[in-house]
Formats: structure tokens, C-alpha cells, sequence
């Protein structure tokens, strides 16, 4: 899925506002407060429910222009990437984009269901 949107504000405030949003998943997650320049190839475990778990993993990051992490799980494999484009000097177009994989044969009948 993609969704392609103008947004009207800096592409700089997007990205620091979804950094921002990072940061604090992983300290809440953690117990670790790491920096920006630390977030490129970091993974950590998130836990969604009591029997719910996945491995986040940040995939690409660049300043003021993009954020893509996967967050992977026993039934599936998620992967998010956000790309910020300046249109002028206070607003950008956002590109969201989501691939999702499963793992086990009914999430893919169901996902088959849910596409048709």
C-alpha cells in the first residue's frame, strides 16, 4: 500500500516529529535512551500484548528526508517507510508505504480474502 499525501508543514518537522515518536518507543520499550545517529541498524523487541511480541528493526534513516523500519514476528513480516519531499518552506509531500509478508498458510488465505 502507498498513500501519497501534501502535508503543510516542513518536511523537518515531519521527520523530527516521527524521530521523535521512535525515540520514545524505544525508550519505552527499552529502558534505553539512544540518540538520532544511533537509530540507523538498531532492532529491539516490542511487545503489543501479553502474547504479542515482534523485533523492530530500523532499516534506513535520512536527516530530514526519510525513516524506514520492519517489524517482524512469527506470522509476519511488516515493513513501514516514510519519504518526506519539501515543496516549499513550510510544506512537503509525504510517501507512506507498507509491505506486509505472512508466514503461516491461513494468514495468507486471509490476507487473499481481504484483497479480493
Amino acid at each position: 500500500m502507498e498513500i501519497v499525501r501534501k502535508m503543510n508543514v516542513p518536511a523537518s518537522f515531519l521527520y523530527k516529529t516521527i524521530i521523535d515518536s521512535v525515540l520514545s518507543d524505544i525508550h519505552t520499550q527499552t529502558g534505553k535512551k539512544i540518540s538520532e545517529k544511533q537509530l540507523k541498524g538498531f532492532k529491539y523487541v516490542k511487545t503489543f500484548s501479553k502474547n504479542s511480541k515482534a523485533t523492530i528493526r530500523i532499516e534506513d534513516i535520512t536527516n530530514n528526508q526519510s525513516y524506514q523500519y520492519r517489524t517482524t514476528s512469527n506470522k509476519n513480516d511488516f515493513m513501514v517507510a516514510y519519504e518526506m519531499r519539501p515543496l516549499t518552506e513550510d510544506s512537503c509531500e509525504l510517501r507512506y508505504t507498507e509491505k506486509m509478508e505472512s508466514f503461516g498458510y491461513m494468514d495468507r488465505l486471509h490476507l487473499v480474502g481481504q484483497i479480493r
